[in-house]
């Protein structure tokens, strides 16, 4: 069931801008099968055997910080580095093959079961844009055919490769603004909604910035609740959450969304 927070219009934006990997893309489920030759090489005792999401978010630990220090790195080699970071860092080389297989891994990560449909119908009433983290080419081959996102077509893609910098710095969403005005004349912020599951790198800078949102929580609002992109009670402890509605899946959202198109064009007659 959704649990959206807001019972605002949604048909007056004009553009959705959606964050991929973690929104759309089951970003946990691809890394974990990409560094579990990394947790297969550690002693038996080690705590990642039991509990594999411990080496996801120390992975992810490292993935920010390099995005932090070094803005310009593309997301492929920022992935090898960081899986050379969690091997080394518990005394292990890397494997042999990782370093080839999580480089393409954003390419081939599974979509969450949603997200092709719910894009599909949503495409019926916005413009949809990507704004990802990941590089251009693994964004190009998730799109292609035998992608994960396969059959979607984007009316813009924004990358943190052409961009320059990383979600969650503001140079993104800027970029992002300045991209609808200027290929969809999208010229109010009332007028783009952004989407996403993180909330350390979407939705606290969108709320900075006055962008709005919809959280995509995927069962991240739950109090057992683990994953990446940042915890929930802490983060909105903190007031800096903004997200005006939230939804499990992007599914859900789609059917919200047909909801409130079919209510108002109801009303018109």
């Amino acid at each position: 069931m959704s649990t959206t927070t807001n019972t605002t219009d949604l048909t007056t934006f004009r553009a959705l801008s959606f964050d991929c990997y973690g929104t759309l893309i089951d970003w946990e489920a691809g890394l974990a099968a990409d560094i579990a030759p990394i947790i297969s090489a550690l002693p038996a005792g080690h705590p990642w055997h039991a509990n594999p999401m411990l080496a996801l978010e120390q992975f992810d630990n490292y993935s920010y910080h390099l995005n932090r220090a070094r803005p310009t790195l593309a997301y492929d080699a920022n992935l090898v580095e960081s899986a050379r970071l969690l091997a080394t860092g518990q005394g292990i080389t890397l494997p042999e093959g990782v370093a080839e297989t999580i480089a393409t891994g954003p390419s081939r990560w599974p979509a969450f079961s949603d997200t092709l449909e719910g894009l599909w119908r949503l495409r019926r009433h916005y413009k949809l844009v990507l704004l990802s983290n990941v590089d251009d080419r693994n964004i190009a081959r998730a799109m292609m055919g035998g992608g994960p996102l396969a059959g979607v077509e984007f009316d813009a893609v924004y990358t943190a490769e052409q961009i320059g910098s990383y979600k969650p710095d503001h140079a993104n969403f800027n970029y992002l603004r300045a991209g609808v005005k200027r290929e969809f004349l999208v010229e109010r912020d009332e007028e783009l909604l952004h989407v996403a599951r993180s909330l350390l790198h979407d939705h606290v800078p969108a709320k900075e910035l006055g962008i709005r949102s919809v959280w995509i929580a995927r069962g991240g609002d739950k109090l057992e609740a683990s994953g990446i992109g940042g915890g929930y009670e802490a983060i909105k402890g903190s007031g800096k959450l903004g997200s005006e509605w939230t939804f499990q899946t992007i599914g859900e959202f789609a059917d919200e969304v047909d909801r409130q198109f079919a209510e108002k064009a109801k009303q018109k007659k």
